[in-house]
């Protein structure tokens, strides 16, 4: 079975094909960082309208790079998400489920992430624990099965993702914030500023980093007034990303201690972050898992694999999908399970 993913949530259009006797045949993505970044940050009209004349010309693309005329399904991310991008990949999906009579499958952008390390050539087998990190999410989820999750952690505020992009904004750097400030923090001393790890010390495994911005702000603030914050700024971006993977693998070691989780996965964009992966390979006893680099970020191949797992959910395509909010353990197993 061949299915063609179409992924729309925010700003990056991703197509890919993936079939389930070969694995990924081909995919693209564009993104649209540079439409956003004169901006600081995305503009749901602007990611809508860039969708709507990306998304036809890359599925093209990656059919013939596929050497695929018509797919066996179709699979496209429903939500969470900018509801207008989502509606434009949830059109296009249905709309070539209706001409191709083919079946559709709503995808939960937060599961692609989740099973985005299965296109690996090593894949983690299930149970596991999954560290879920993007500029939207903060989640630690005990994963026993496709669908059989249990939500373990969360953030109260802001998740990890965005407190990066706010932390190098203060800081002057440009847009997308985060992978700038680990390049900065390459050059920086990670011990100059004394940061709060949030949360460490209380139970259970929520996560909280509006505190962690504050003191960041505070110490940028006085760095300015001192007039060293162009000394200043690499040891701030260090010691931020310090205190954050501190606080992700302190959580995380604690969670799979307690749940009995011999392997973790780590997905979302936030995954790509090398402090992290370093830092968590030392620090944890058991495996570790991650996609690609390239596969961290919102992308087509991961819809495409997760609406092959959930084959037994296609639809006809009548219906477009498109929510805000979806919460990932409100899915369930696949029918056929």
């Amino acid at each position: 079975m061949q299915v063609l993913g179409i992924e729309s949530s925010c700003d990056e259009t991703g197509v890919a094909v993936y079939d389930t006797g070969r694995g990924l045949l081909a995919h693209a993505l564009h993104s649209q960082v540079d439409l956003h970044a004169v901006y600081g940050g995305v503009v749901p009209e602007i990611a809508s309208r860039d969708h709507l004349t990306r998304i036809v010309p890359l599925v093209a693309r990656v059919l013939a790079d596929a050497g695929v005329e018509r797919p066996d399904a179709i699979a496209y991310t429903a939500g969470p998400g900018l509801v207008g991008a989502l509606m434009v990949g949830g059109g296009v999906a249905n709309g070539l489920g209706l001409a191709w009579d083919r079946p559709v499958i709503a995808v939960h952008h937060m599961e692609g992430h989740l099973v985005a390390p299965m296109l690996e050539d090593a894949p983690p087998p299930f149970p596991f624990l999954a560290l879920l990190v993007s500029g939207g999410h903060t989640m630690l989820i005990a994963v026993r099965g496709l669908g059989d999750y249990e939500m373990l952690g969360t953030t109260l505020d802001d998740a990890v993702g965005e407190a990066f992009d706010k932390t190098a904004k203060r800081l002057g750097l440009g847009y997308p914030g985060g992978p700038a400030l680990a390049k900065l923090a390459e050059d920086g001393n990670d011990t100059a500023v004394d940061l709060p790890r949030p949360m460490l010390n209380r139970p259970g495994y929520d996560f909280s980093f509006s505190g962690l911005k504050t003191a960041v702000l505070q110490a940028v603030q006085k760095s300015e007034a001192a007039g060293r914050l162009d000394d200043d700024r690499a040891d701030i971006a260090a010691s931020f990303q310090r205190a954050a993977v501190d606080t992700l693998i302190g959580r995380t070691l604690s969670a799979a201690r307690d749940a009995g989780m011999e392997r973790v996965v780590v997905a979302g964009g936030v995954g790509a972050n090398q402090c992290l992966r370093a830092d968590l390979a030392t620090r944890f006893d058991g495996e570790v898992y991650y996609p690609r680099l390239a596969f961290c970020t919102d992308n087509g191949a991961m819809i495409a694999l997760a609406g092959a797992l959930r084959l037994a959910d296609a639809h006809e395509g009548r219906e477009i999908i498109a929510r805000a909010r979806w919460a990932l353990e409100s899915l369930g197993k696949p029918r056929a399970a």
